[in-house]
């Protein structure tokens, strides 16, 4: 149960971090398109970024490359990926679209915070498995 509660805490260090990022890169790409696709576009920017660190910080104990790490990255993608990019463009949709709201870098935040604690289960259990 310890090693779980650290590791959650790590999942929340990268994630703060890609967080940054991706709100970052929302609030350039808007300049340029409509704010779903750049919502789009963010959210794999900091799914990549994430991965990268969860697989060097949050489950580095966990053995593979090569491989292991491809495989890893399609399931991170499958899992991950798929929830944040399905569950920000639905939220920001809603957020935005439906109840009017005028911060997109707020809405994507509650997006976010949404969507992290299915990506922290499907880490756990599903991408990084032992």
């Amino acid at each position: 149960m310890k090693r779980l509660a650290l590791r959650w805490l790590k999942f929340n260090l990268v994630g703060g971090l890609g967080i940054l990022v991706q709100l970052g890169c929302l609030a350039l790409l808007c300049f340029w398109m409509h704010y779903l696709v750049a919502t789009a576009l963010a959210v794999e920017i900091a799914v990549l970024h994430n991965f990268a660190w969860h697989e060097r910080f949050t489950w580095k104990d966990r053995p593979g490359g090569g491989r292991e790490r491809l495989l890893r990255l399609l399931r991170f993608h499958l899992g991950n990926g798929a929830v944040s990019i399905l569950g920000n463009l639905g939220l920001m949709w809603l957020l935005v679209d439906r109840f009017h709201m005028k911060h997109l870098l707020v809405a994507n935040g509650i997006a976010i915070a949404i969507c992290s604690f299915l990506n922290f289960a499907l880490g756990e259990w599903f991408v990084f498995r032992p």
